[in-house]
């Protein structure tokens, strides 16, 4: 019986040399307690180990994704691309604000994180004036939600993961349908599937604010229930829509 294949594991043709060996170190040192290696031979040997590198000494598509100096460089297809709509539908050529966001996985979630959350209402919510306010939707919902779109994702498919922005809902589109017998039913009852398992690994070691398979749309949901999700089989993606409240039922800082 053949072994299954991963997305991430991927070949790519950056060499090790390609590797943020500042952000690898850090990463030696707390998760592992391990100094960088003093030698591109023993890097790349453990790198291997690791599962970040190909058995020919390149890095492969985790590697590059979590650890590349400039993954855009290397696979520039993998990134998000977030715009604020006015309104409620698309527009060609109309927008409040836009972003492409690449880097390493963590940057491209802190950077996306900070998009969503500077387009969100600012409530008061029972707090003075010259309070800084709250979101209108907790930002744990799009952490959990980022996350999972940046892991889960189909890195077979080149395409980007987009975050759309409009009046009454946010949407994050990530490329792939759900892989084999998963359904939205399933995973909102917490049921999982790991499409990536090195980057699974990884967010767990703390490279991504991950909470264990399975665990993140539960959590979301728990926090803010108007979330819908479409698995979209024939447009081979997948979207979770986060609906907002009228303005009118806020009490909303300017």
């Amino acid at each position: 019986m053949l072994e299954r294949f991963h997305a991430d594991e991927l070949p790519t043709k950056a060499g090790i040399d390609k590797l943020d060996k500042l952000r690898f170190r850090d990463f030696l040192r707390n998760v592992y307690d391990l100094d960088y290696p003093d030698t591109h031979e023993t890097l790349t040997c453990l790198l291997q180990n690791m599962g970040l590198a190909t058995e020919d000494g390149y890095l492969n598509l985790a590697g590059v994704l979590l650890f590349a100096e400039r993954p855009e460089w290397i696979k520039p297809q993998f990134v998000v691309k977030a715009i604020r709509y006015p309104g409620n539908e698309i527009h060609a050529d109309t927008y409040l604000d836009t972003e492409d966001y690449d880097g390493a996985l963590r940057k491209m979630y802190d950077d996306t994180l900070g998009f969503i959350m500077r387009n969100l209402h600012k409530v008061q919510a029972g707090r003075g004036i010259n309070s800084p306010g709250t979101p209108e939707i907790p930002s744990v919902v799009f952490e959990e939600l980022l996350v999972n779109a940046l892991i889960h994702r189909d890195y077979l498919i080149d395409a980007p993961i987009r975050v759309f922005i409009y009046d009454n809902r946010i949407e994050i589109i990530s490329p792939g349908h759900l892989p084999n017998n998963l359904t939205v039913a399933k995973i909102r009852s917490g049921n999982a599937n790991s499409r990536n398992p090195i980057l699974v690994s990884y967010a767990a070691k703390g490279v991504l604010p991950y909470h264990g398979l399975g665990s993140g749309i539960r959590r979301a949901l728990g926090v803010y229930p108007e979330i819908d999700f479409e698995d979209d089989r024939e447009g081979c993606l997948f979207k979770a829509t986060v609906w907002r409240k009228p303005l009118e039922m806020m009490k909303t800082f300017p």
